[in-house]
């Protein structure tokens, strides 16, 4: 369990400091330096699940139906890892940034499943709502978290600029780091899968971390210049609802061309990841694509063989094989 310090904090709050509770899983990946930085910047302590592992899986599937997607499930496991080893836990409801930029139903009906499966353990949780299509935009949802923390109007929102600069500042660090990887030499894939599962690190990590012992330089369709790739999203379907979906498949039409192969990764049994993953096999048939599907059961030994055959498939066509 990482525990995060904050010293430089005001002495009226030091008496009461708050520790909140973070689930490393789910929409942590996307928000880590915005939610880390504006709690910090309020005073309060930052308690970090640890990277995923089986005992978090197996916990994550007790409390779950048997339907629930492995994501979900996963992140079940990491609310429950902090339960009772802090103040509040942080379960945002993220439903829409406007007409057709929607979220899955599971990011909109999180905070409620949370507060039900684990109404009994006596944990409380904190959330903020974000629903553009209601005029709840990003920053009043931080004021109304912070309000109802206790913290005063003036001090949120100077917490919430100040993270909010940090996110911007990291983000461009990391889509320059990004953008220079495909002006690199050598074998490149782009890898088409959301953050919480790329960067998790029993599933998703181990991928990219043997791509890059194959010898082939791995890409990530999410770090994107993500205004641009919702606007080019719409050159390979105008109807496609679900935002991060949409950041993901117009970052491959802008890379395309910068790329030798596509890996789709999804956590099974994902339903927009399974209607997009379809959409990108046709309409990127120009580029050899394959398609890893994670479960709770699966294992590496499968993974590896899965990849060594694409990469070859990958460097026959280039013709270095």
């Amino acid at each position: 369990m990482e525990i995060k310090n904050n010293k430089n904090i005001h002495s009226i709050y030091a008496e009461n400091q708050l520790t909140i509770g973070l689930p490393n899983a789910m929409l942590y990946k996307r928000y880590e330096t915005l939610w880390e930085n504006f709690f910090m910047a309020l005073g309060a302590n930052i308690i970090v699940s640890e990277p995923t592992n089986k005992e978090i899986i197996h916990s994550g599937t007790e409390a779950a139906i048997d339907e629930t997607c492995l994501s979900a499930k996963i992140y079940l496991g990491h609310v429950h890892s902090l339960i009772r080893k802090c103040d509040y836990i942080l379960v945002p409801r993220i439903s829409n940034w406007a007409l057709n930029r929607h979220m899955c139903s599971r990011f909109k009906s999180q905070y409620d499943l949370v507060c039900n499966i684990f109404r009994g353990s006596g944990q409380k949780f904190i959330s903020y709502d974000l629903d553009e299509a209601r005029n709840l935009t990003e920053e009043k949802a931080f004021l109304n978290m912070g309000l109802e923390l206790g913290f005063p109007k003036k001090l949120i929102k100077e917490a919430y600029k100040k993270a909010k600069k940090q996110e911007t500042a990291d983000w461009k660090y990391r889509l320059k780091s990004q953008e220079q990887l495909y002006k690199s030499e050598g074998l490149k894939v782009i890898i088409a899968a959301h953050s919480y599962v790329i960067e998790d690190e029993y599933f998703g990590k181990p991928v990219t971390d043997y791509l890059k012992e194959l010898d082939v330089i791995p890409l990530r369709a999410d770090i994107t210049d993500r205004k641009e790739a919702l606007k080019q999203s719409l050159k390979i379907s105008k109807t496609l609802v679900w935002e991060f979906n949409r950041e993901i498949l117009g970052s491959l039409h802008m890379h395309r061309e910068h790329v030798d192969g596509i890996i789709l990764i999804s956590a099974f049994p994902c339903g927009p990841d399974s209607m997009v993953n379809d959409i990108i096999a046709r309409k990127f048939s120009e580029l050899p694509v394959l398609n890893l599907v994670l479960d709770s059961q699966s294992g590496t030994a499968g993974m590896e063989t899965r990849l060594e055959s694409f990469v070859d498939i990958l460097k026959f066509k280039k013709g270095i094989l």
